[in-house]
């Protein structure tokens, strides 16, 4: 995955934030917890989630997640997540954001590169291709990674979808990925340690996001 190669594209209104991390890492927690700090603060704000928060995203995760489909091609999946990035970035995300909300998202691009790039060992940069053509490009303006141990997180399941089904070997490929990616980008990434109590997490969050709004106020004058 090169930089130059791909540029990203930063939303000028609103504020874009992505959480992202391996199995119970806690992200939905901590997605709900920003907004609603935000929302409470008089920030409109728009909760989502991938895949499945559009109509069509819902067959999409069905498909993908339900382990009554048994196996699909690699590429197959990867083209099904795709597709419902594309969707939800048209019809939710660009919209929510031209409106100069600030959209929080549990799982964005990084997610596909994570698990169908580096989990399902396809090329990378393909798939990176096929998801950032799939989403225009648009680039969260902070994407929160909460790290934990794959072991860990499996733990937190009685109950697995076709993906925390996979391999404990899988899943540190996908650990070891999102660690990357943010190490690439650090102007972009907060990185935190998924075992840390949650209020401390939420935190340190508060902390990123109220220096970006600080920014985004600033800019806007």
């Amino acid at each position: 995955m090169s930089a130059g190669e791909y540029p990203g594209i930063y939303a000028e209104q609103g504020l874009f934030v992505c959480f992202e991390g391996g199995e119970g890492s806690g992200k939905s927690t901590q997605s709900r917890l920003l907004a609603d700090r935000l929302t409470a603060e008089g920030y409109d704000v728009r909760l989502t989630f991938e895949p499945g928060d559009t109509g069509v995203g819902k067959e999409l995760r069905r498909i993908v997640l339900s382990p009554e489909t048994g196996d699909l091609d690699d590429r197959t999946e990867a083209l099904l997540y795709a597709a419902d990035k594309a969707e939800h970035v048209a019809t939710l995300v660009r919209p929510a954001l031209a409106s100069g909300a600030v959209v929080v998202t549990d799982r964005y691009v990084d997610s596909t590169l994570a698990y169908q790039g580096a989990g399902r060992t396809l090329d990378v940069a393909e798939v990176e291709r096929v998801a950032r053509w799939a989403t225009g490009d648009l680039r969260p303006h902070l994407t929160v990674v909460l790290d934990l141990a794959p072991e860990a997180g499996l733990g937190r399941f009685s109950g697995r979808d076709r993906i925390e089904g996979e391999s404990l070997e899988f899943h540190q490929r996908v650990r070891e990925a999102f660690v990357a990616m943010a190490a690439a980008d650090p102007d972009h990434y907060l990185v935190l340690d998924a075992r840390a109590p949650v209020e401390e997490i939420a935190a340190a969050i508060g902390g990123r996001i109220a220096v970006l709004l600080h920014l985004a106020r600033r800019e806007s004058r």
